[in-house]
């Protein structure tokens, strides 16, 4: 993407003739995640910081003495560590199982140390708690903006799983950035209508959400912890196996793509133009599909 601001038109991932595209795409829900692998905090507006990130999303992320993240990945019991975070007064509040909720202000030094002691305790072996306030520590260096989905992709793929809700689905798959139709439209957006935000392999796709310009890189691929109960980290029998073969049998047209060698894959990975770091993404923005180009131009 060049640095001069063009107006986004509808582009080679949109079929005209397709009733599917008659819904605006809005911005549903935006969520960022304090501390890597810890609960998110939903926004009403957040802005783009360095590297395309949103501001506070995965600011912080707790390592081992090897270096290594102590994530939802690697580590099963981080799954019952609940938080909630307050903005407005950079405060972080810990639930853990049978223990009274603590508070923790995440910008002074004793706090953070209060932090990793307890968290330590929880998980068997010492953290500790680094910060990156330019663009956070992203699971995807090369496509470091906002991970994107759609409310309808979430309540589908939900609907694959007995016993899993949409609310629950989101907190496994664990986006940034939710999708639905503008209020003024009658039609709600299909299902996996985001994966129009990728192209193939060496291509992007240029869409611009309010005043913010977009290059969406590819479908995520998927790790183990959507497979895991995102309270208890229990794993749910055979997640990725049905989870594969529902996506392969539900693929719509405009989501072909050989990025799919396999089909645990799900949600944008995208890039934000340099220009618009800076910019704020808010809530009932509209996402407006530019073109497919060449990744490198």
């Amino acid at each position: 993407m060049t640095n001069d601001r063009t107006e986004p038109t509808s582009g080679t991932r949109l079929d005209p003739d397709d009733p599917d595209d008659a819904p605006t795409a809005v911005v549903r829900r935006l969520t960022t995640f304090p501390v890597k692998s810890l609960d998110g905090c939903d926004r009403d507006s957040v802005g783009v910081v360095r590297n395309g990130g949103l501001g506070g999303d995965r600011e912080f992320a707790l390592f081992d003495s090897a270096g290594e993240y102590v994530n939802g990945k690697r580590e099963r019991s981080i799954h019952r560590v609940r938080t909630e975070f307050d903005p407005e007064t950079r405060t972080l509040a810990v639930i853990l199982p049978d223990r009274e909720t603590e508070r923790f202000d995440i910008d002074d030094d004793a706090g953070r140390e209060r932090l990793t002691d307890l968290l330590s305790e929880h998980v068997g072996y010492e953290v500790s708690l680094r910060r990156n306030r330019d663009g956070g520590f992203p699971d995807d260096a090369e496509a470091s903006g906002p991970t994107v989905i759609s409310t309808a992709t979430l309540r589908e793929v939900a609907s694959w799983f007995d016993g899993i809700s949409t609310e629950e689905m989101r907190r496994r798959l664990r986006a940034n950035v939710e999708l639905g139709a503008s209020e003024a439209d009658a039609a709600e957006l299909p299902p996996f209508w985001e994966d129009r935000l990728f192209d193939r392999r060496g291509r992007v796709v240029d869409f611009r959400i309010g005043d913010v310009e977009f290059a969406g890189v590819n479908p995520c691929q998927r790790c183990v912890v959507p497979s895991r109960d995102p309270d208890t980290g229990a794993e749910y029998d055979g997640f990725r196996e049905t989870f594969v073969r529902r996506r392969r049998e539900t693929m719509p047209a405009w989501s072909e793509s050989d990025w799919f060698d396999h089909h645990f894959r799900l949600m944008v990975n995208t890039r934000v133009a340099e220009f618009s770091w800076g910019e704020t993404l808010a809530v009932g923005d509209e996402v407006r599909l530019g073109e497919s180009r060449p990744a490198g131009e």
